[in-house]
């Protein structure tokens, strides 16, 4: 499961903080979890998976923007029950600021493969993988009372029961193939992409051995796949190559101790994995561009 002490799970560069999550027996083909994010998010990558991600707002106002990489951003004004369903096999950057400048709750919900193909079997008597629409800051009411069940079940101050998490992703599952098929998608071959609990696996590996040598044999193994797939998969996925996705994460690292503490930078540079200080300085101002001292206002 995912490790609690670090906010980033998935996105490596979201500022916020795990508030909480389906607890230690984690249905396999469900994940939920809670965060607490920063009022303000400037612009990061959020990878490509296997199975669709919702994301519903729980607290607060927001503006948000999404863009294809490269591309032309697109706002949504978005409050408390609004949600985005993102089925997407490309990597896609997001931003937002809330209204009222005070931060906002919200719950990602992944659904595995598995329960998405008994669903299509089910309504549309059809096998194979459903393709959903994208859709950015909806409101649905109906779609609205499930999430709050999931929400109160992984909120409560006793073990979140798998039984009930996974009968809710069933019914959440049921909702949105009959809802946001997208037909013309569904028709396509996706490529293929890690799935939500391989990458989270993996991200957390690497989130936990920042201050080690980059190991691509070690981050191949733990997502089950040889060095070179591992390689290519994970970059459809995220967006960068696994080893660049790596040095995000120690300079997203390095970036909150910078703000938080008033260690040296030589200190927090070691903390993450560099030893010598003009290397980290040379990496962190190719990630922010701008050195650390200047980062931290020194």
């Amino acid at each position: 499961m995912t490790d609690k002490t670090s906010a980033e799970i998935l996105e490596a560069h979201i500022a916020g903080r795990l508030i909480a999550d389906g607890g230690d027996r984690w249905p396999r083909d469900v994940v939920v979890q809670i965060f607490a994010r920063a009022a303000v998010q400037e612009s990061f990558i959020v990878p490509a998976v296997a199975e669709p991600l919702i994301v519903w707002i729980l607290k607060g106002t927001a503006r948000v923007e999404e863009r294809d990489l490269g591309g032309d951003w697109s706002a949504s004004d978005v409050h408390a029950g609004d949600f985005f369903l993102t089925d997407s096999d490309e990597p896609y950057e997001l931003r937002w600021r809330s209204h009222d400048g005070a931060p906002f709750e919200v719950m990602h919900l992944y659904l595995g493969l598995p329960l998405l193909e008994r669903a299509m079997r089910e309504v549309h008597g059809t096998a194979g993988r459903p393709v959903l629409r994208d859709v950015s800051g909806v409101h649905d009411a109906e779609l609205g009372l499930l999430i709050e069940t999931l929400a109160h079940e992984i909120s409560g101050r006793t073990q979140p029961s798998a039984l009930l998490l996974e009968s809710v992703a069933q019914a959440v599952s049921i909702h949105l193939v009959r809802g946001y098929v997208d037909p013309e998608r569904s028709n396509v071959r996706r490529r293929s992409a890690i799935p939500a609990f391989r990458l989270r696996r993996v991200t957390d590996l690497m989130q936990q051995n920042l201050a080690s040598a980059f190991d691509l044999g070690l981050y191949a193994r733990t997502a089950e796949m040889s060095e070179a797939h591992f390689s290519r998969q994970f970059k459809r996925s995220t967006g960068r190559a696994p080893s660049q996705y790596f040095i995000g994460l120690r300079i997203a690292a390095a970036r909150r101790l910078l703000r938080e503490t008033d260690r040296s930078i030589i200190s927090i540079g070691m903390d993450v994995g560099y030893s010598s200080p003009s290397h980290f300085s040379q990496v962190f101002r190719t990630e922010t561009g701008v050195s650390p001292g200047a980062y931290r206002g020194d």
